[in-house]
């Protein structure tokens, strides 16, 4: 038994303080006033030093699995390796659950990265299966991104949702002219930061791009629902119209990813949708596209979730400077992290708060002076997984 004491809990209403988190095996026990601890002579006490204990973090959105497995365009790391340096990076920014979002793409027209290619996506959703029997330091799922224009593999994607690979699954169109890349100069610009290509190059590619087959309505309506009889939520991404929010809350979509602009972002919450901002976009002061500000959204209430995207710190730094330099509420923003994305997923029952019967996956964080986060401890279903001191010489 632990008892996690001297510090300000993240609890499911409020940041409370004078308070102790009791952990017993997997579980919180429960939350006891800090004057009975010494009713518990047998417990292993855990000093927070005045830090947050809060639930551990929750990313339902990260491809950073991709650059760990294949660094470079022509390197390919083995894939069961590839999770166990990434988890290890993971826990020490507070990651806890992470959804790993592999990308399933016809044609990958940007970085061409081996990771992407239909074979070796399908190696990483096994080996992502495969941490569920074997030891591992935090929770490993799987966010399936389907690009619209991969037909061919609509078969394939449907068998891991069968096979209980699949726990989050969002359709992607990433047509040029539309959605993140609504700008076609834009997406010029990106094409031409992943290859050399002549502005001729760039209008052959878009064409082509523009011209591609894609999924039907019926057909993404037949597929979500299969996710959904399986108690899989399902999201879409790069929302950039009204008129497509309504066509996809018809499919059973519950979750907006990155929706494109305030308009689109305020009309997601107002239809019960869940939306996702990324949390580099914080840190960044924008989107790298020229999309939505996510600390926009965020004062205007229309961004119920940060993810990592594609940079894992940038949870823990975001929520803190979304508080310290937007003025927004502390403990919602934790909440953004922890509780709402776990909602969003429907593993509300299990992790994302600090609450009597949950799993225990709890941090600790302490702020240097100058405010800098230092995440100090980590435990995984009551496990202690990591310890860090900090040091001055």
């Amino acid at each position: 038994m632990y008892i996690i004491h001297n510090g300000e809990i993240v609890a499911e209403e409020a940041i409370i303080s004078g308070y102790a988190v009791i952990v017993d095996g997997e579980i919180i026990q429960k939350i006891i006033p800090e004057a009975e601890i010494n009713n518990y002579p047998d417990a292993t006490l855990i000093d927070a030093r005045g830090g947050y204990i809060a639930p551990g973090f929750i990313d339902i959105h990260s491809d950073y699995i991709e650059t760990i497995a294949s660094p470079r365009p022509t390197s390919l790391m083995d894939f069961n390796m590839s999770l166990r340096e990434a988890e290890k990076i993971l826990i020490s920014h507070g990651i806890t659950t992470m959804f790993h979002s592999l990308s399933f793409y016809k044609e990958d027209a940007f970085s061409h990265s081996p990771i992407r290619q239909p074979e070796n996506v399908q190696k990483m959703v096994d080996a992502i299966n495969a941490t569920h029997n074997e030891l591992h330091l935090i929770r490993h799922r799987l966010h399936a991104r389907f690009e619209i224009e991969n037909i061919g593999q609509v078969d394939r994607l449907v068998q891991n949702i069968e096979d209980d690979k699949v726990h989050l699954l969002s359709f992607m169109d990433h047509t040029p002219g539309q959605g993140q890349y609504r700008n076609l100069e834009v997406y010029g610009e990106t094409l031409k930061g992943y290859h050399d290509l002549t502005d001729a190059d760039v209008q052959t590619i878009i064409l082509e791009r523009q011209n591609t087959e894609i999924m039907t309505i019926d057909k993404m309506k037949e597929v979500a629902d299969i996710a959904i009889d399986k108690g899989i939520a399902v999201a879409s991404h790069d929302d950039d119209e009204i008129q497509k929010l309504e066509l996809v809350k018809d499919i059973g979509i519950t979750i907006s990813e990155f929706p494109i602009t305030m308009d689109v972002a305020k009309k997601a919450k107002e239809m019960g949708l869940f939306t996702i901002a990324g949390a580099p976009n914080v840190l960044l002061g924008g989107s790298h596209s020229g999309n939505l500000a996510a600390a926009r959204a965020v004062k205007h209430q229309c961004a119920d979730i940060l993810c990592s995207d594609y940079y894992p710190s940038a949870l823990l730094h975001a929520i803190f400077d979304l508080s310290d330099h937007h003025g927004n509420d502390l403990h919602d923003m934790f909440m953004k992290v922890t509780l709402n994305p776990a909602k969003a997923v429907r593993i509300d029952d299990e992790i994302g708060s600090i609450k009597t019967g949950k799993k225990a996956d709890l941090i600790i964080i302490e702020r240097m002076e100058d405010g800098y986060p230092m995440l100090t401890k980590t435990m995984v279903n009551g496990s202690l997984i990591t310890s860090t001191n900090y040091r001055t010489k």
